[in-house]
């Protein structure tokens, strides 16, 4: 399997899989870097591969791990003195670049697919639209044949909604089952998961993993039962997120009112129900007389960006929105200047109630009932969870957001101290992947 048996991890190979290839998603980098310094903190030698189609920017955002350009096959990269000058010279001068030039030139790719579709649509004519399937999917990365360790990091990817990335991550596992290579899933949100082939892969490969750790306790166990995995390779941790955030809280309580909304083809939020939320937002920041403050998670296809920031429109108060270069640690620092925060994205809710900030979520399918119904179990009070397509939106958010504002001093060391209690669980799961990978090879 490559390995030395160094004791500070020199001669391992780390492929870490994840569900954000394209780095365009601050929550899921925010996963990425508590991952590989937890596992550099026991490991200082070890080679860290993390998979990825944005090479260069992952060199700016992640310095402490190497790419695995999965686009191109997905080989380790040189090692040696060149793979350490590769290295400097990606984190040093090539990644901020690469960084700062698409956060310069990124065009919104929904234009793109729309012009798309119409030359495809015209080219179909009238015929039937095409069955959903599974599109094809690339080759297993090559780097897996020395890997010491196999890591499908912590994401909601597992699910109908991602079917490219959920099968993408199930052939791996599986080929580091066949290769006899110790392979785990850390920080993991499960389903919904009804398509039929996705479960019937997902049976094949999900009871062969060494371990499954699980951002919340609510779906996730049960659905794992239902697919054959054994109880004993089941741990519930929280998310992998939560001490990134953690690490950002502020010792006073902030002042802003923060908000996000994200609407895609995973969640619908209607007209009516996106107006709502706007007037609800100005109206609050209005009588409390505060801020606004926009956080961007999210870049892909300006998701987070197109529909926030009209939202803030005619609001007395706005804090500046984050660059589109701007790092997970900004949004992270953008919401510990929060009091609380009204979010439709759930990477933003684990930012805030890692710090002790209380949350409104908001919610319009079942992939993210799933998310938010599980987070608020990992945290008990602190997140209000509201529907979109209730009657009474209006009122419904104002009296959440009004609740929430007044018991927020009094939630935050709780809140807290739930933080603290997944950080330990998260950690306690390492401990027994640390122990799968053997200190000497044989």
């Amino acid at each position: 399997m490559g390995t030395s048996g160094a004791g500070d991890g020199a001669g391992y190979r780390i492929l870490v899989d994840n569900g954000e290839y394209w780095l365009r998603n601050r929550g899921d980098i925010a996963m990425m870097v508590m991952t590989v310094q937890r596992l550099r903190e026991r490991w200082p030698g070890a080679r860290i591969g993390m998979l990825t189609d944005q090479p260069r920017v992952l060199r700016a955002v992640l310095p402490e791990a190497e790419p695995v350009f999965a686009a191109a096959g997905g080989h380790w990269g040189r090692s040696g003195l060149a793979g350490q000058v590769d290295a400097l010279v990606g984190t040093k001068l090539v990644g901020p670049a690469a960084l700062q030039w698409r956060a310069a030139t990124e065009v919104p790719k929904h234009h793109l697919r729309g012009a798309r579709k119409q030359v495809r649509d015209m080219l179909r004519g009238e015929r039937e639209p095409e069955p959903a399937g599974i599109p094809e999917l690339p080759p297993v990365p090559a780097a897996i044949r020395t890997a010491s360790l196999v890591i499908a990091q912590g994401g909601g990817y597992m699910t109908d909604v991602d079917l490219y990335q959920a099968h993408r991550t199930l052939n791996l596992l599986e080929q580091a089952q066949r290769l006899g290579i110790p392979n785990v899933m850390l920080g993991q949100g499960l389903g919904p998961m009804q398509h039929p082939e996705l479960v019937r892969r997902a049976e094949q490969v999900l009871p062969g993993v060494d371990l499954i750790a699980l951002r919340e306790g609510v779906r996730g166990p049960k659905l794992l039962a239902e697919l054959g995995v054994p109880a004993e390779s089941v741990l519930v941790t929280g998310d992998d997120a939560v001490e990134f955030s953690y690490r950002m809280r502020r010792p006073e309580i902030g002042a802003d009112l923060g908000v996000c909304l994200r609407i895609a083809d995973y969640s619908k939020v209607s007209d009516s129900a996106r107006d709502t939320l706007g007037a609800v937002v100005r109206a609050r920041a209005e009588e409390f007389d505060v801020a606004l403050s926009p956080l961007i998670i999210s870049e892909y296809d300006s998701e987070d960006r197109t529909y926030t920031l009209p939202l803030l429109a005619g609001a007395p108060r706005v804090r500046p929105v984050i660059g589109r270069g701007g790092s997970a640690a900004d949004v992270a620092r953008q919401v510990s200047r929060c009091r609380i925060l009204v979010t439709s994205a759930y990477h933003l809710a684990v930012f805030a109630l890692s710090q002790g900030i209380p949350a409104v979520a908001v919610t319009a399918s079942q992939y993210y009932d799933d998310k938010f119904y599980g987070l608020a179990d990992m945290f008990g009070a602190g997140l209000r969870i509201v529907h979109c397509d209730v009657d009474n939106l209006e009122s419904e958010l104002t009296r959440a957001v009004r609740e929430l504002w007044e018991s927020a001093s009094e939630l935050r060391d709780t809140l807290q101290q739930k933080a603290v209690e997944q950080i330990d669980a998260g950690r306690a799961g390492l401990e027994r992947v640390f122990r799968l990978v053997p200190d000497t090879a044989e």
